[in-house]
This record gives structure tokens, C-alpha cells and sequence, in this order.
């Protein structure tokens, strides 16, 4: 059973809608795909089956819709006891700027609780994104890249 948050965006404009956020609604993989592309964000939605995988694998799934139309998202994989890695963090540029980025992550912070510690990788144009956010950077982590 899925939990709906609502919140007016934070920056009206014309026109502008409640947002609707949602955690673990199941999700259409083409929506999915549309918005990673429309986001800006780097992820290999040309694999339609490999980005199926990396959702149906997901322990927290939260989306931000407007009306009837996915415009938002993050992938999560957590023990819900002490540690979160949140693997995907995206919005359709034509409603960037506007809160639903950190709306997710603070829909994300809810559901976990906090005994939970979110970790993330940055991509490099977002480094100056995430401090906003409250995250520090950690000097602490080691990565082994994938090889595709």
C-alpha cells in the first residue's frame, strides 16, 4: 500500500499545481525511462530491461507526479535500520527548480526514520546540489566502478 504526501511547490508560477508524491507506487518503466532522459541525469535507459532491474531491486521507491503525470523520482536500496544508499535522484527539467528534489529526499528521510544515514554519489555538476540539501561530503568513501 502506498503513502501520498502532498505539497504546494515551494516557487508558484502560472498554472502551477500540487505535487504529489508517493512512496513505492509501482510505475510504469516507460515513465521511469522518460523522466531519467528528461532529467539530464546519465543512466543507461538505452538497457529498458537493465533500468526494470535496478527498480524492481529498489527497496524505496519515491515519486513526485503532477496530476496524473510522473515528473519526479528516487531509487533507493536500505536495511530501513541504519544505512541508505539513494542510487537515483531525478526530475524532469521542466519542473526543476521548484523543491521537488529535495521534496523527494525529505519523503525519503521520513519513510526511514532517523537511525537511518543517507549516502550518495554525486555526479560532478550536482556536487553544489546536495549540500543544500543537508548532506556533508565524506571524505570516507571507495568506489569500484562498474566496467559497463
Amino acid at each position: 500500500m502506498s503513502r501520498a504526501y502532498h505539497r504546494t511547490s515551494p516557487k508558484p508560477h502560472p498554472g502551477a499545481s500540487v505535487i504529489d508524491y508517493r512512496i513505492d507506487t509501482p510505475l510504469a518503466l516507460a515513465d521511469i525511462l522518460r523522466v531519467l532522459d528528461a532529467s539530464g541525469i546519465q543512466r543507461p535507459t538505452h538497457d529498458s530491461a537493465r533500468i526494470g532491474r535496478m527498480f524492481k531491486a529498489a527497496d524505496i521507491v519515491v515519486s513526485a507526479w503532477s496530476g496524473d503525470t510522473l515528473i519526479g523520482l528516487c531509487r533507493a536500496l536500505t536495511d530501513f535500520s541504519y544505512c541508505c544508499y539513494l542510487s537515483d535522484l531525478a526530475v524532469d527539467q521542466a519542473f526543476q527548480r521548484r523543491g521537488i528534489g529535495s521534496g523527494l529526499v525529505e519523503r525519503l528521510r521520513a519513510a526511514l526514520g532517523d537511525e537511518v544515514s543517507i549516502v550518495l554519489l554525486s555526479a560532478p555538476a550536482a556536487m553544489g546540489y546536495y549540500p543544500g540539501l543537508g548532506f556533508a561530503p565524506a571524505g570516507n568513501a571507495f568506489v569500484l566502478k562498474r566496467t559497463r
